[in-house]
Order: C-alpha cells, then sequence, then structure tokens
C-alpha cells in the first residue's frame, strides 16, 4: 500500500519509503550529511488532529515516532540501525531486557540532556538513570501521556515449563499522541487485558514463535482491541500475509512493513 492514502475519522493516511535524512526536518547540515548513508526506512504518515505523526519502521520489534517536533524512540538496538545517525530521543520506551529490544549503546547514542527514558524494573540497572514503570502505570512526558499495559505469555513457554516472558516483567506502551492512540504491543500473546484497550488507532502487535503470538494469535487480538490499523511488527519467518487473510472482513487495515 506504499504511496497510497486513506482517510478515515477526519485523517488522512500516507505512506512512503524515505531516507531519514529526507524526514528529519531542521537537521542541520552535518547531521544530514551523515544520515545520507543511513539504510531506507519505510515510514507512515498519520495526519491527526494536532499534526503529523510519523511512523519510521526500523526494523524487528524497533521503531520511532515523530510528532510536533518531538521523537520517542521505541526499543532502539544497534542491529537495526546506525543510531549514531538518527534523531535524538525526547522519550525513550524500553518493553523488556531481552537483547533485541534493550541496547544501552544504542540508546547512549540517542540520549540528550531531556531525554526520559521509561523502562522496566529489569532494564534498570543497564540503563543508569531511566524512570521504572509497571504494568498499569501512566506517565505524562513532553506533553504526551504513555500507559504502560501487560505484555507476557500464556501459551508459549520454554523447556522447564516457564514462558518466555512472565506476566509482570514486560511492558507494551500505549502511546497517546492527543487523540491518536498508539499501542505498541511488546513481546506478548492475545492476553485477556487487551480487552481493556479502548480507542486503540493504530496497533503493533508481535508474530513470531515460539516467543510470541501466531497469525491466528495476532487476529484474535486485533478483533478484541480494535484498531484501525495493525501493523504485523517482531514477525521473524512468520509469513505476515497471513493476517492479512484472516482480518480481510474485518475492520482494521492490515499493513504490512519490513518490521521481520
Amino acid at each position: 500500500m506504499s504511496g497510497m492514502a486513506r482517510t478515515w475519522g477526519g485523517a488522512t493516511v500516507g505512506s512512503a519509503l524515505v531516507l531519514m535524512s529526507m524526514m528529519v526536518a531542521g537537521a542541520d547540515a552535518g547531521q544530514e550529511k551523515d544520515m545520507s548513508s543511513q539504510k531506507q526506512f519505510e515510514v507512515d504518515t498519520i495526519q491527526t488532529e494536532t499534526g503529523d505523526l510519523k511512523i519510521t519502521f526500523i526494523g524487528h520489534g524497533t521503531l520511532m515516532f515523530g510528532y510536533q517536533g518531538k521523537f520517542v524512540h521505541i526499543d532502539p538496538v544497534g542491529q537495526e540501525a546506525d543510531y549514531s545517525k538518527l534523531p535524538k530521543a525526547d522519550v525513550v520506551l524500553v518493553t523488556h531486557e531481552h537483547g533485541d529490544h534493550l541496547d544501552p549503546k544504542a540508546i547512549g547514542l540517542i540520549r540528550q540532556e531531556q531525554t526520559k527514558i521509561l523502562l522496566t524494573k529489569a532494564c534498570a540497572p543497564k540503563v543508569p538513570g531511566g524512570t521504572i514503570v509497571k504494568n498499569g502505570d501512566t506517565v505524562t512526558v513532553h506533553g504526551l501521556k504513555f500507559e504502560a499495559v501487560p505484555a507476557y505469555n500464556i501459551v508459549h513457554k520454554r523447556a522447564d515449563g516457564q514462558p518466555f516472558h512472565p506476566k509482570g516483567a514486560g511492558n507494551g506502551y500505549i502511546v497517546n499522541f492527543d487523540k491518536t492512540r498508539v499501542y505498541v504491543g511488546g513481546d506478548t500473546e492475545d492476553i485477556p487485558e487487551m480487552a481493556q484497550f479502548k480507542k486503540i488507532d493504530i496497533a503493533f502487535l508481535p508474530m513470531n514463535l515460539p516467543y510470541t503470538m501466531t497469525p491466528d494469535m495476532v487476529a484474535q487480538a486485533a478483533r478484541v482491541s480494535e484498531p484501525r490499523i495493525l501493523y504485523p511488527y517482531h514477525y521473524g519467518q512468520t509469513d505476515p500475509n497471513t493476517l492479512v487473510s484472516l482480518l480481510k472482513d474485518s475492520k482494521t487495515e492490515v499493513r504490512i512493513r519490513k518490521l521481520r
């Protein structure tokens, strides 16, 4: 659907494949020159009532949101991008402590004096100065409201019977860009708490085995949370087009981006 636009609820959604140096307005000449050698990322632009929300799909479970001159980085990991060439963070969200989600070096490259880092208890020892948030917490930072929500396994477990992601250890996040609500699932299954997530506009739900969800689980999660747009992410070797078929008769638009 690259290059297409779609209108819902008075907002227009478009997408494009761009260089990061083209996406970031106001970058100084030196930064823009450095960013020209950065790999290409897909970027979708959501026109909200209070300005454009630009979603940059960096890879796997790693994202970046740009809104009103602020940048929110989700699980920045150096194996997915050269963070010395990406915009500095106003907020960093870390879902949990696994190495494909927590990279202290990458965080250090985008951290500045005003950067607020929201993370879990297990992540805190590796990122000094971060703010621990637990399931159920709501924090407002730089005028944006962040809700930490549960993210855990029920079905998929390790050989010893322990879940890959225990309940209470990790966070998903709902980020409120004024009235536009974006749910980033983290590493989770289709947990009962999703029924309580109201008015989700955009959802990122993980779909790789054996650590998170099957396509059927993601489809069920979408039916419960009812996002207007769903991006499967962190999907590994799972074919995301399976999800398109499962939700073809729903009100949710499934968008496939390079988030393997």
